[in-house]
């Protein structure tokens, strides 16, 4: 899975930092909350969840948007397949992900069961099918034949991982993304919701999670 390395530190125990960027891979509040209010809630999920709904995402990071939706979509009893697509560029080491995964015990039971696919970039489960596409986004994204029903913008901060939030990036999530479907993100900035709105996107500011006072929601037109 891994072919640039994370570039991880561990902060106060077994908070993750990238060092790369100097920022958390998840909320200092309450990661596991947090994805619940941005990536899920912010997507109308697990409400929209139906056979063969796809999610993609980018910035993998420590795998926790992708236990939570697992999480969701088997609480929601929808039968079917979820297809989950990610585009990570500094893709985690299994130990990290493991150690970092193990800060939520709530799900404790999927990150055990997935401990033994992460060296994978791709894999099938009941109910699920998984990919990891590895490298600069900019350039896998564009090259990607999937369309996604919902979208999860959770690379680093647009401050400190500026190339993630570009406006050809964010044109190119527009292009593989369903009509009605959705994107969701913890940044409220200014130039992601004049790009999002640039890529066929109607556009909303919501309240965020934790400290952030707000947060971005979108539908594709």
């Amino acid at each position: 899975m891994q072919d640039q390395q994370s570039d991880l530190e561990w902060r106060d125990g077994d908070l993750p930092i990238s060092a790369r960027f100097d920022d958390p891979y998840y909320s200092l509040d309450n990661g596991l909350a947090e994805t619940q209010h941005v990536f899920l809630a912010g997507n109308a999920l697990p409400e929209r969840f139906c056979d063969g709904f796809h999610v993609a995402e980018l910035g993998f990071g420590t795998g926790l948007n992708l236990l939570a939706t697992i999480d969701a979509w088997r609480a929601s009893g929808t039968k079917g397949t979820l297809f989950y697509t990610t585009f990570e560029a500094y893709p985690l080491s299994r130990d990290e992900m493991v150690r970092a995964q193990s800060a939520f015990p709530e799900l404790r039971d999927i990150a055990q069961e997935l401990v033994p696919h992460w060296e994978k970039t791709a894999f099938t489960l009941p109910g699920l099918h998984f990919q990891m596409i590895t490298g600069d986004a900019r350039q896998t994204l564009e090259n990607w034949d999937g369309i996604a029903d919902a979208w999860y913008l959770d690379g680093f901060s647009p401050a400190k991982n500026p190339e993630l939030w570009g406006d050809a990036l964010i044109s190119s999530v527009g292009n593989h993304t369903a009509a009605g479907g959705t994107a969701a993100t913890y940044t409220a900035a200014g130039h992601v919701r004049r790009a999002l709105e640039a890529a066929g996107f109607d556009v909303t500011r919501s309240p965020g999670f934790g400290r952030k006072r707000h947060m971005t929601r979108a539908v594709r037109i």
